[in-house]
Protein backbone atom coordinates (compact mmCIF):
# COMPACT_ATOMS: atom_id res chain seq x y z
CA UNK A 1 0.00 0.00 0.00
CA UNK A 2 3.26 2.25 0.85
CA UNK A 3 6.14 2.70 -0.66
CA UNK A 4 8.01 -0.54 -0.21
CA UNK A 5 11.25 0.65 2.38
CA UNK A 6 13.66 -2.09 3.35
CA UNK A 7 15.38 -2.79 6.70
CA UNK A 8 14.12 -0.56 10.04
CA UNK A 9 14.13 2.94 7.89
CA UNK A 10 10.99 4.65 8.78
CA UNK A 11 8.38 5.15 6.19
CA UNK A 12 8.45 8.00 5.08
CA UNK A 13 4.45 9.97 3.85
CA UNK A 14 4.13 13.33 2.68
CA UNK A 15 0.99 14.97 2.29
CA UNK A 16 0.08 17.28 -0.31
CA UNK A 17 -2.84 19.39 1.14
CA UNK A 18 -4.88 21.12 -1.09
CA UNK A 19 -7.11 24.20 -0.29
CA UNK A 20 -10.53 23.34 2.21
CA UNK A 21 -8.99 19.84 2.66
CA UNK A 22 -10.62 17.81 5.43
CA UNK A 23 -8.40 18.39 8.83
CA UNK A 24 -10.33 15.18 10.26
CA UNK A 25 -9.17 13.24 7.15
CA UNK A 26 -5.28 14.51 8.09
CA UNK A 27 -5.09 13.90 11.80
CA UNK A 28 -6.45 10.30 11.15
CA UNK A 29 -3.51 9.50 9.24
CA UNK A 30 -1.11 11.78 11.16
CA UNK A 31 -1.95 10.66 14.79
CA UNK A 32 -1.98 6.75 14.37
CA UNK A 33 1.39 7.56 12.60
CA UNK A 34 2.93 9.91 16.13
CA UNK A 35 1.43 7.48 18.50
CA UNK A 36 2.74 4.12 16.59
CA UNK A 37 6.90 6.05 16.47
CA UNK A 38 5.80 6.87 21.03
CA UNK A 39 4.82 3.34 21.46
CA UNK A 40 7.77 1.82 19.31
CA UNK A 41 9.94 3.89 21.07
CA UNK A 42 11.65 4.69 17.78
CA UNK A 43 10.63 6.25 14.57
CA UNK A 44 8.53 4.00 11.92
CA UNK A 45 7.38 6.99 10.44
CA UNK A 46 8.08 10.34 9.14
CA UNK A 47 5.69 12.76 7.60
CA UNK A 48 5.80 16.26 5.87
CA UNK A 49 3.06 18.72 4.36
CA UNK A 50 3.32 20.30 1.27
CA UNK A 51 0.84 22.69 -0.91
CA UNK A 52 0.71 23.90 -4.21
CA UNK A 53 2.93 26.74 -4.18
CA UNK A 54 4.30 26.51 -0.49
CA UNK A 55 2.40 28.52 1.41
CA UNK A 56 -0.01 27.97 4.76
CA UNK A 57 -3.52 25.84 3.55
CA UNK A 58 -6.81 27.11 4.64
CA UNK A 59 -8.85 23.64 5.60
CA UNK A 60 -12.52 23.28 5.68
CA UNK A 61 -12.76 24.19 9.19
CA UNK A 62 -11.16 27.52 8.70
CA UNK A 63 -7.92 26.55 10.39
CA UNK A 64 -4.76 26.75 8.11
CA UNK A 65 -1.85 23.94 8.16
CA UNK A 66 1.67 25.08 7.31
CA UNK A 67 3.56 23.39 4.02
CA UNK A 68 6.56 22.40 4.63
CA UNK A 69 7.44 23.25 0.76
CA UNK A 70 5.72 23.71 -2.64
CA UNK A 71 4.71 20.54 -4.30
CA UNK A 72 7.40 21.59 -7.02
CA UNK A 73 10.44 21.62 -4.97
CA UNK A 74 10.18 17.53 -3.82
CA UNK A 75 12.58 15.90 -5.65
CA UNK A 76 10.90 12.50 -3.98
CA UNK A 77 8.61 11.31 -1.69
CA UNK A 78 8.72 7.75 -1.14
CA UNK A 79 4.60 8.05 -0.51
CA UNK A 80 2.73 11.03 -1.19
CA UNK A 81 -1.05 10.98 -0.02
CA UNK A 82 -3.42 13.82 -1.57
CA UNK A 83 -5.77 15.30 0.91
CA UNK A 84 -8.71 17.24 -0.53
CA UNK A 85 -12.27 18.41 0.93
CA UNK A 86 -15.50 18.94 -1.67
CA UNK A 87 -14.14 21.22 -4.29
CA UNK A 88 -10.84 18.99 -5.93
CA UNK A 89 -11.65 20.20 -9.06
CA UNK A 90 -10.27 23.46 -8.49
CA UNK A 91 -6.48 22.70 -8.45
CA UNK A 92 -6.98 20.03 -10.99
CA UNK A 93 -4.78 21.46 -13.92
CA UNK A 94 -1.73 20.46 -16.14
CA UNK A 95 0.49 22.02 -13.98
CA UNK A 96 -0.44 19.52 -11.03
CA UNK A 97 -1.02 16.67 -13.23
CA UNK A 98 2.27 17.17 -14.16
CA UNK A 99 4.25 17.05 -11.37
CA UNK A 100 2.44 14.08 -9.94
CA UNK A 101 3.79 12.43 -13.10
CA UNK A 102 7.21 13.79 -12.49
CA UNK A 103 6.99 11.55 -8.68
CA UNK A 104 5.29 8.69 -10.32
CA UNK A 105 7.91 8.13 -12.69
CA UNK A 106 10.40 8.12 -9.98
CA UNK A 107 8.39 5.41 -8.00
CA UNK A 108 6.04 7.43 -5.90
CA UNK A 109 3.08 5.49 -4.52
CA UNK A 110 -0.19 7.79 -4.90
CA UNK A 111 -2.83 7.91 -2.59
CA UNK A 112 -5.91 9.68 -1.91
CA UNK A 113 -8.24 10.44 0.96
CA UNK A 114 -11.93 12.40 1.08
CA UNK A 115 -12.28 13.73 -2.11
CA UNK A 116 -9.01 13.82 -3.52
CA UNK A 117 -9.95 10.51 -5.52
CA UNK A 118 -11.21 12.87 -7.82
CA UNK A 119 -7.93 14.49 -8.86
CA UNK A 120 -6.26 11.33 -9.05
CA UNK A 121 -9.18 9.68 -11.32
CA UNK A 122 -9.23 13.85 -13.52
CA UNK A 123 -5.46 12.86 -13.92
CA UNK A 124 -5.24 9.48 -15.46
CA UNK A 125 -3.34 7.95 -12.36
CA UNK A 126 -6.29 5.13 -11.65
CA UNK A 127 -6.12 2.82 -14.49
CA UNK A 128 -7.42 0.01 -13.09
CA UNK A 129 -8.91 -1.32 -9.83
CA UNK A 130 -12.07 -0.18 -7.60
CA UNK A 131 -11.56 3.06 -5.61
CA UNK A 132 -13.34 4.79 -2.88
CA UNK A 133 -13.77 7.97 -1.13
CA UNK A 134 -16.70 9.76 0.99
CA UNK A 135 -20.35 8.34 0.28
CA UNK A 136 -21.55 11.90 0.06
CA UNK A 137 -19.26 12.53 -3.06
CA UNK A 138 -19.85 9.34 -4.82
CA UNK A 139 -22.72 10.44 -6.56
CA UNK A 140 -20.91 13.43 -8.54
CA UNK A 141 -17.82 11.44 -9.18
CA UNK A 142 -19.52 8.94 -11.07
CA UNK A 143 -21.40 11.41 -13.29
CA UNK A 144 -17.57 12.88 -13.85
CA UNK A 145 -16.23 9.15 -14.13
CA UNK A 146 -19.03 6.80 -14.62
CA UNK A 147 -16.37 3.99 -16.28
CA UNK A 148 -14.40 4.09 -12.84
CA UNK A 149 -15.87 1.67 -10.23
CA UNK A 150 -16.69 3.29 -6.53
CA UNK A 151 -17.11 0.91 -3.36
CA UNK A 152 -18.24 1.93 -0.60
CA UNK A 153 -14.93 0.19 1.49
CA UNK A 154 -13.58 2.29 3.76
CA UNK A 155 -10.24 2.02 1.82
CA UNK A 156 -9.27 0.14 -1.33
CA UNK A 157 -5.91 -0.78 -2.16
CA UNK A 158 -4.75 -1.40 -6.40
CA UNK A 159 -1.23 -1.97 -6.76
CA UNK A 160 1.00 1.33 -5.81
CA UNK A 161 -1.61 3.44 -5.50
CA UNK A 162 -4.63 3.31 -2.64
CA UNK A 163 -7.73 5.33 -1.78
CA UNK A 164 -9.61 5.83 1.55
CA UNK A 165 -13.43 7.47 2.38
CA UNK A 166 -11.66 9.75 4.49
CA UNK A 167 -13.19 10.68 8.50
CA UNK A 168 -12.02 7.90 10.86
CA UNK A 169 -11.81 5.51 8.15
CA UNK A 170 -8.11 6.57 7.45
CA UNK A 171 -7.81 5.38 11.42
CA UNK A 172 -8.30 2.01 10.21
CA UNK A 173 -6.26 2.16 7.15
CA UNK A 174 -3.32 3.52 9.29
CA UNK A 175 -4.06 0.85 12.00
CA UNK A 176 -4.03 -2.15 9.01
CA UNK A 177 -0.65 -0.56 7.60
CA UNK A 178 0.89 -0.79 11.33
CA UNK A 179 -0.80 -4.20 11.85
CA UNK A 180 0.86 -5.80 8.85
CA UNK A 181 4.43 -4.09 9.09
CA UNK A 182 4.88 -4.23 12.61
CA UNK A 183 2.54 -6.45 13.82
CA UNK A 184 -1.50 -6.48 15.02
CA UNK A 185 -0.21 -5.92 19.00
CA UNK A 186 1.08 -2.81 18.02
CA UNK A 187 -1.68 -1.49 15.92
CA UNK A 188 -3.83 -3.07 18.79
CA UNK A 189 -2.02 -0.51 21.03
CA UNK A 190 -2.47 2.35 19.36
CA UNK A 191 -6.29 1.58 18.55
CA UNK A 192 -6.65 1.93 22.35
CA UNK A 193 -5.01 5.30 22.50
CA UNK A 194 -7.16 6.34 19.93
CA UNK A 195 -10.43 5.36 22.03
CA UNK A 196 -10.83 3.60 18.82
CA UNK A 197 -12.74 0.69 20.06
CA UNK A 198 -11.69 -1.94 16.85
CA UNK A 199 -10.13 -1.81 13.83
CA UNK A 200 -12.46 -2.35 11.27
CA UNK A 201 -12.19 -3.98 8.01
CA UNK A 202 -11.89 -2.11 4.72
CA UNK A 203 -15.25 -3.58 3.35
CA UNK A 204 -17.35 -2.05 6.29
CA UNK A 205 -19.86 0.42 5.58
CA UNK A 206 -19.07 3.67 5.72
CA UNK A 207 -22.34 4.79 6.64
CA UNK A 208 -24.53 3.34 9.71
CA UNK A 209 -27.12 0.93 8.33
CA UNK A 210 -30.46 3.09 7.65
CA UNK A 211 -32.57 1.76 10.56
CA UNK A 212 -29.68 3.13 12.86
CA UNK A 213 -29.43 6.15 10.82
CA UNK A 214 -32.75 7.21 10.58
CA UNK A 215 -33.84 5.34 14.26
CA UNK A 216 -36.69 2.89 13.31
CA UNK A 217 -36.67 -0.90 13.58
CA UNK A 218 -38.96 -2.02 10.88
CA UNK A 219 -37.64 -4.46 7.81
CA UNK A 220 -40.35 -3.69 5.67
CA UNK A 221 -39.45 0.08 6.11
CA UNK A 222 -35.72 -0.61 5.77
CA UNK A 223 -36.51 -2.05 2.19
CA UNK A 224 -38.49 0.14 1.15
CA UNK A 225 -36.15 3.21 1.81
CA UNK A 226 -33.15 1.04 0.72
CA UNK A 227 -34.93 1.56 -2.80
CA UNK A 228 -35.75 4.54 -2.62
CA UNK A 229 -31.99 5.62 -1.90
CA UNK A 230 -30.64 3.43 -5.08
CA UNK A 231 -33.38 4.76 -7.17
CA UNK A 232 -33.31 8.66 -6.93
CA UNK A 233 -32.53 9.14 -10.95
CA UNK A 234 -35.71 7.11 -11.83
CA UNK A 235 -38.02 7.51 -9.29
CA UNK A 236 -39.56 3.90 -8.41
CA UNK A 237 -43.93 4.52 -8.71
CA UNK A 238 -45.75 4.18 -5.46
CA UNK A 239 -46.92 0.67 -7.06
CA UNK A 240 -43.58 -0.54 -7.25
CA UNK A 241 -42.58 0.54 -3.73
CA UNK A 242 -45.87 -0.90 -2.02
CA UNK A 243 -45.06 -3.94 -4.01
CA UNK A 244 -41.29 -4.11 -2.32
CA UNK A 245 -42.89 -3.22 1.20
CA UNK A 246 -45.13 -5.84 0.74
CA UNK A 247 -48.35 -4.20 2.31
CA UNK A 248 -50.86 -2.11 0.88
CA UNK A 249 -50.36 1.99 0.05
CA UNK A 250 -52.35 3.09 3.17
CA UNK A 251 -50.36 0.23 5.53
CA UNK A 252 -47.21 1.71 4.02
CA UNK A 253 -48.31 5.30 4.63
CA UNK A 254 -48.69 4.39 8.25
CA UNK A 255 -45.48 2.84 8.62
CA UNK A 256 -43.86 5.92 7.24
CA UNK A 257 -45.64 8.46 9.30
CA UNK A 258 -45.33 6.05 12.39
CA UNK A 259 -41.36 5.94 12.21
CA UNK A 260 -40.14 9.07 10.31
CA UNK A 261 -43.03 10.97 10.34
CA UNK A 262 -44.03 11.96 6.98
CA UNK A 263 -44.80 10.60 3.48
CA UNK A 264 -43.31 7.92 1.98
CA UNK A 265 -43.84 10.96 -1.30
CA UNK A 266 -42.11 13.75 1.29
CA UNK A 267 -39.24 11.14 1.98
CA UNK A 268 -38.67 10.20 -1.29
CA UNK A 269 -38.71 13.78 -2.57
CA UNK A 270 -36.52 14.62 -0.13
CA UNK A 271 -33.36 12.15 -0.89
CA UNK A 272 -33.85 13.27 -4.17
CA UNK A 273 -33.82 16.97 -3.59
CA UNK A 274 -30.82 16.36 -1.10
CA UNK A 275 -28.77 14.19 -3.72
CA UNK A 276 -29.96 17.37 -5.71
CA UNK A 277 -28.21 19.92 -3.93
CA UNK A 278 -24.69 17.56 -3.08
CA UNK A 279 -24.31 17.78 -7.32
CA UNK A 280 -25.15 21.43 -7.47
CA UNK A 281 -22.51 21.67 -4.81
CA UNK A 282 -19.88 19.33 -6.13
CA UNK A 283 -20.17 19.70 -9.85
CA UNK A 284 -20.44 22.07 -12.31
CA UNK A 285 -23.71 20.47 -13.34
CA UNK A 286 -26.23 22.78 -14.96
CA UNK A 287 -30.05 23.13 -13.17
CA UNK A 288 -31.19 20.95 -16.24
CA UNK A 289 -28.41 17.90 -15.61
CA UNK A 290 -29.11 18.24 -11.78
CA UNK A 291 -32.63 17.68 -12.39
CA UNK A 292 -32.13 15.03 -14.65
CA UNK A 293 -29.78 13.09 -12.89
CA UNK A 294 -32.26 13.15 -9.57
CA UNK A 295 -35.15 12.21 -11.32
CA UNK A 296 -37.28 15.69 -11.98
CA UNK A 297 -38.20 16.11 -15.77
CA UNK A 298 -36.93 19.86 -16.01
CA UNK A 299 -35.26 22.29 -14.21
CA UNK A 300 -38.05 24.27 -13.33
CA UNK A 301 -39.71 21.24 -11.55
CA UNK A 302 -36.56 21.00 -9.81
CA UNK A 303 -36.75 24.38 -8.92
CA UNK A 304 -39.84 24.46 -7.48
CA UNK A 305 -38.99 21.31 -4.98
CA UNK A 306 -35.98 22.81 -4.26
CA UNK A 307 -37.51 25.80 -2.70
CA UNK A 308 -40.30 24.47 -0.90
CA UNK A 309 -37.66 22.68 0.90
CA UNK A 310 -34.53 24.70 1.30
CA UNK A 311 -36.25 28.28 0.91
CA UNK A 312 -34.40 28.99 -2.36
CA UNK A 313 -33.46 28.63 -5.66
CA UNK A 314 -30.80 25.84 -6.94
CA UNK A 315 -28.67 28.72 -8.37
CA UNK A 316 -29.02 30.80 -5.40
CA UNK A 317 -28.20 27.67 -3.32
CA UNK A 318 -24.87 27.05 -5.60
CA UNK A 319 -24.10 31.09 -5.25
CA UNK A 320 -24.08 31.23 -1.37
CA UNK A 321 -22.04 27.63 -1.14
CA UNK A 322 -19.49 29.43 -4.07
CA UNK A 323 -18.99 32.67 -1.84
CA UNK A 324 -18.86 31.17 1.43
CA UNK A 325 -16.20 29.11 0.81
CA UNK A 326 -13.77 32.02 -0.09
CA UNK A 327 -13.83 33.17 3.87
CA UNK A 328 -10.21 33.92 5.51
CA UNK A 329 -8.45 31.53 7.74
CA UNK A 330 -9.11 31.72 11.75
CA UNK A 331 -5.68 30.46 12.78
CA UNK A 332 -2.24 28.47 11.90
CA UNK A 333 -1.46 25.18 13.08
CA UNK A 334 1.69 23.30 12.67
CA UNK A 335 1.06 19.19 11.67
Amino acid sequence: MFHPQSGSDPLVIGFLLVPRFTMMALFSIIEPMRIANRLAGRTLFQWQSYSLDGEPVAASNEMTILANCALGEVDFVPTLILCAGFEPQAVENRALFSQLRRLVRKGTCLGAVDCATHILAAGGFLDSGRVTMHWEAVPAFREDFPSIEVSGELFEVHGKTFTCAGGTAAIDMMLHLIATRWGHKLAADVSEQLIHDRIREPHNQQRMHIPARLGFANPRLERVVTSMEARLEDPLTTEELVRIAGVSGRQLERLFRKHLNETPTSHYLKLRLGRARHLLRQTNMSVMEVGIATGFGSASSLSRAYRSIFGRSPRQDRSEITSSSAKPPLRTAQA
